[in-house]
């Protein structure tokens, strides 16, 4: 994929933005820290995708919670993408252009963005995959890009007792990966508040 023709350098992106930009309107980021589980999630997903990438020797990154310029009207921090076009990484910090992958874990005060307006901009700029997790049911929702629409590879769901329910995730970006839903959610704190 080529790199955005956007000029980023006219715009003043050098400061931390406090918002995500989704289809030019600004949306506020919350300004608390995410739960334990919510960042058990991203890390077991970064151990799980950067093994996968160091062992086979891909030229790709994963990173979690940098800022991501999709286009001049879309700009966001996901909690984690796959990004194999490294010439996107620009100063190390920031991502100017489109990530293979995309995972958003949903919070309360996320949600409704992560599963409509940001859903349809990475739909929209070509994210091949997007994974949408629910970190209260243990469950994943797998979206690929195809023709240019996302459309629902599966749901998938650790520990379902039901058979019909898939526990394993085949990464469409990677000829052989192959999560297991339930390592995703391995080191979850279960205690009450």
């Amino acid at each position: 994929m080529e790199e955005l023709a956007y000029d980023y350098s006219a715009e003043n992106f050098d400061e931390e933005p406090d918002f995500e930009l989704i289809g030019g309107e600004k949306f506020i980021m919350a300004a608390a820290a995410p739960f334990v589980n919510h960042i058990s999630t991203i890390s077991r997903l970064i151990m799980i995708f950067g093994n996968y990438i160091d062992s086979k020797g891909i030229s790709a990154i994963v990173v979690a919670d940098a800022e991501v310029y999709l286009s001049a009207e879309d700009h966001f921090r996901p909690d984690l993408s796959v990004v194999c076009n490294l010439n996107f990484v620009k100063s190390g910090k920031k991502v100017y252009g489109v990530p293979d992958l995309v995972v958003e874990v949903l919070s309360e005060s996320t949600m409704k963005n992560d599963i409509g307006p940001k859903k349809a901009a990475y739909e929209k700029n070509g994210v091949k995959e997007y994974w949408i997790i629910d970190q209260w049911s243990k469950r994943i929702e797998v979206y690929h890009l195809i023709d240019c629409k996302y459309e629902l590879d599966d749901v998938y769901k650790a520990d379902s007792e039901d058979e019909k329910v898939s526990k394993e995730i085949k990464v469409s970006i990677f000829d052989d990966l192959v999560v297991d839903v339930q390592s995703v959610f391995k080191w979850w704190f279960s205690g009450k508040d």
